[in-house]
């Protein structure tokens, strides 16, 4: 949101300095509203000073003068895509339902924290593929199923075997990720730097 400055009442050089000092501190866009056409003029020869553009607004002898310093739509979206983690350049290869062998159940509560574990890391993986057994835990797992959201939601791309689905009659049932194919799933493999396989 642009910061707006009250200076109504300032007399000069007071919402000059007011302004500068946001200059100063790297804002680009902001809004300082005067009560005189003299601040007006002053705060027009600063902006043009510093690089700065100026659009005035006046409302009942009150003027609005708006700072600008290249386009803040575009600074907008790139702090949206800034603050996104970028993705590695790895993939996850999931074959079954459980990680480890033993017990079922602490298999897929170990599955659920492996994949909140990787959502809230910086490295994240570029892809995550399932085949064979694995296909369950986008469609049953449902604690993992949250994690691979959030996953997805960053730019992660999941893809899961069709022909797995079919074969354990989950087709209906996928709660996240595309379904895909071999192809599609190798390629990503072969494209990885590295493949994790859980």
């Amino acid at each position: 949101m642009k910061k707006f400055i009250d200076a109504k009442g300032k007399s000069c050089p007071m919402p000059v300095i007011m302004a500068k000092k946001e200059i100063d501190a790297g804002v680009k866009f902001f809004e300082i509203e005067v009560d005189n056409k003299i601040a007006v003029e002053n705060l027009k020869k600063l902006a043009n000073s510093q690089g700065f553009t100026t659009t005035i607004k006046e409302d009942n002898g009150n003027f609005k003068v708006d700072f600008s310093n290249g386009c803040e739509e575009c600074e907008e979206v790139l702090a949206k895509v800034e603050g996104k983690k970028p993705l590695g350049n790895w993939a996850i290869f999931v074959n079954k339902e459980t990680i480890g062998a033993g017990n079922d159940e602490l298999g897929q509560s170990l599955m659920k924290m492996f994949f909140y574990t990787i959502s809230e890391g910086k490295d994240l993986p570029k892809s995550i593929l399932f085949m064979n057994g694995g296909v369950k835990v986008p469609t049953l797992n449902a604690q993992a199923i949250e994690h691979l959201k959030v996953l997805q939601d960053k730019g992660v791309e999941l893809l899961v075997c069709g022909a797995c689905l079919n074969f354990y009659e989950l087709e209906n049932k996928l709660e996240v990720g595309k379904i895909s194919n071999m192809y599609d799933i190798t390629n990503a493999m072969k494209e990885a730097s590295k493949v994790i396989t859980i």
